[in-house]
């Protein structure tokens, strides 16, 4: 069975553009992103559907992904975000994760069908990571 490439980050096994850090959540850069500054929020328990998630950890949860919803557009100067999570289907990593992803007014994204992109390098991977852990005041 390959190892979990989420639980890994977590494990700093895999290097990744942290944005948060607490005793049980990990944030970092989405390394295909929508946009510049979108985010995975991950447990650091590895579950795999926000059903497994133990119901007293939903609430921390989501209070880190509202925490993330705030920092991303402030620090990516955007209009909003969007937030999703995927559960089985279309989860390309079989670990719990949302999604937080900067938006402006006709920014190209429509349904569903979105194109990825890359960072140019990790410089500027790291750079934007900065400003999302500025933004959160952490």
């Amino acid at each position: 069975m390959k190892p979990c490439i989420f639980c890994q980050i977590v494990a700093g096994e895999v290097p990744a553009a942290v944005v948060y850090e607490d005793d049980d959540h990990v944030g970092f850069l989405d390394a295909r992103p929508l946009f510049a500054g979108h985010t995975l929020l991950v447990p650091r328990t590895h579950v795999v559907t926000l059903a497994d998630l133990p119901p007293a950890a939903v609430g921390p949860y989501f209070t880190v992904v509202q925490r993330l919803s705030i920092a991303v557009p402030q620090a990516m100067e955007a209009a909003s975000t969007f937030v999703a999570m995927n559960n089985v289907v279309s989860q390309s990593v079989a670990h719990l994760h949302t999604h937080v992803v900067p938006r402006n007014f006709k920014d190209g994204l429509r349904g569903f069908f979105w194109p990825r992109t890359t960072y140019d390098d990790d410089a500027e991977r790291d750079a934007v990571a900065l400003r999302i852990r500025d933004a959160l005041g952490d």
